[in-house]
């Protein structure tokens, strides 16, 4: 079901796409948009894992550095039959983590500074068994098609509505005029939007289905959800402040430059995840 949702999603966003290119341009606008959509995809598909290593200053570490980390992800790795993934940690005091990769051989987790210290050995295995759960998906991948394809569309209709406004756009011959201008602003507005909602339905369900992963792997929803609500409490007091490209990666939602962050949010509400973990609310 989550596949198929995932499809049917990542479909819309790109038929989004090319309507854009269509209205902007026709035919011959949709072809450039399926082509510059093709050329993004391609982009995401290599370099967006080092993408987002790089962003967060990411650095390797060696097994000698951080025994815990590795002796957790080489279990997991060799119960689930999944390749040992590359260990980086971010110099940060903010806890949080989040794993990266086109694939299961070419995939990396990230572990902030500040989650070290912060969280138990099984609440700490219960997050990197999510994190291995978004590897084994292929969430990663998916994460950052769809990221890469919603910006692409959010920017060329920002483009096309100012300049619709100051009249100097040069979409097809349908759009001219008035109407043309007003439909441009609508566009504007209403693409970005709808790209938006596309990209948070798919990043959510990632993030259910990654949170079954990590509870079924170590067997311990219950550390897994003790995990989510410490990340939550001690991230408010030190937040980290991500890219709006990146900050569906990780396990829990870091602060971003966008303007009302919290509605539109790429993760679920801590309290959500922790009830479907539980498979109640938690008790208060």
């Amino acid at each position: 079901m989550q596949i198929f949702k995932t499809t049917f999603l990542l479909t819309a966003l790109t038929v989004l796409f090319l309507l854009i290119g269509d209205w902007l341009g026709g035919d011959t606008g949709m072809v450039i948009a399926l082509i510059f959509a093709a050329g993004l995809n391609f982009t995401s598909y290599f370099f967006s894992d080092k993408i987002a290593l790089r962003t967060y200053n990411a650095q390797p570490v060696t097994r000698e550095e951080l025994p815990q980390v590795y002796a957790i992800l080489e279990n997991l790795a060799q119960r689930e039959q999944l390749p040992m993934p590359k260990v980086f940690v971010i110099p940060t005091d903010s806890p949080n983590a989040f794993a990266t990769g086109r694939n299961p051989e070419h995939a990396s987790v990230a572990v902030t500074r500040g989650i070290l210290g912060l969280l138990t050995n099984d609440e700490l295995a219960g997050v990197l068994a999510h994190e291995l759960g978004h590897v084994r998906n292929r969430d990663i991948l998916i994460s950052s098609i769809t990221a890469t394809v919603a910006g692409a569309i959010m920017l060329i209709a920002r483009m096309a509505g100012w300049a619709a406004l100051f009249g100097g756009y040069g979409g097809n011959d349908r759009n001219e005029g008035e109407g043309g201008a007003l439909s441009a602003i609508a566009l504007m507005i209403l693409a970005p939007l709808a790209a938006t909602l596309i990209q948070l339905a798919i990043s959510r369900s990632r993030e259910y289905a990654a949170d079954a992963s990590g509870a079924q792997w170590t067997g311990n929803p219950q550390a897994l959800a003790s995990a989510l609500e410490k990340l939550d409490a001690y991230a408010r007091q030190r937040p980290m402040l991500a890219t709006p490209s990146t900050a569906h990666l990780f396990i829990i939602a870091p602060r971003t430059r966008q303007m009302l962050a919290g509605l539109f949010s790429t993760h679920p509400p801590i309290p959500d995840r922790v009830a479907r973990l539980l498979g109640r609310p938690r008790a208060e």
